[in-house]
């Protein structure tokens, strides 16, 4: 093993859609780049209040859903997502977010570009947000 394999640390999550692994039957894990931009996912869909003892952290995007879609409303949202990510993700460094309003399906599609510490390649995530209730 080089000096520069052991310096890469590789994360792991859960995988939250709890789907069982064929072997074990215990929960799947996500690990390296997955685990990282399954967690900037949810951050992105956490509200503030969501995480009990924890109601900080989230990017309460939601709010801003209920407003009209129009270029200023992108504009908030893409600001929240960037300052949620660079809060509360130590693991990545953003490059870059886009919010893309899509009035034919009543939301926006939210594209984050990042790379995940100890990582040379970037790595993307999309996701969509719309109103709940």
């Amino acid at each position: 093993m080089s000096l520069s394999t052991s310096r890469i640390r590789d994360f792991s999550d859960l995988d939250l859609d709890f789907i069982k692994h064929p072997v074990t039957k215990d929960v799947n894990k996500k690990t390296g780049p997955d685990a990282v931009a399954r967690a900037i996912r949810n951050l992105i869909l956490t509200n503030y209040y969501d995480r009990p003892f924890r109601p900080s952290i989230g990017s309460n995007a939601q709010r801003l859903l209920f407003e009209n879609i129009n270029p200023l409303t992108s504009n908030l949202l893409e600001q929240s997502i960037a300052q949620t990510i660079e809060n509360f993700e130590p693991r990545a460094r953003l490059i870059g977010v886009k919010v893309i309003a899509v009035p034919d399906k009543n939301g926006y599609a939210a594209k984050i570009a990042f790379y995940v510490n100890n990582r040379p390649e970037p790595l993307g995530v999309t996701v969509f947000l719309e109103r709940i209730r």
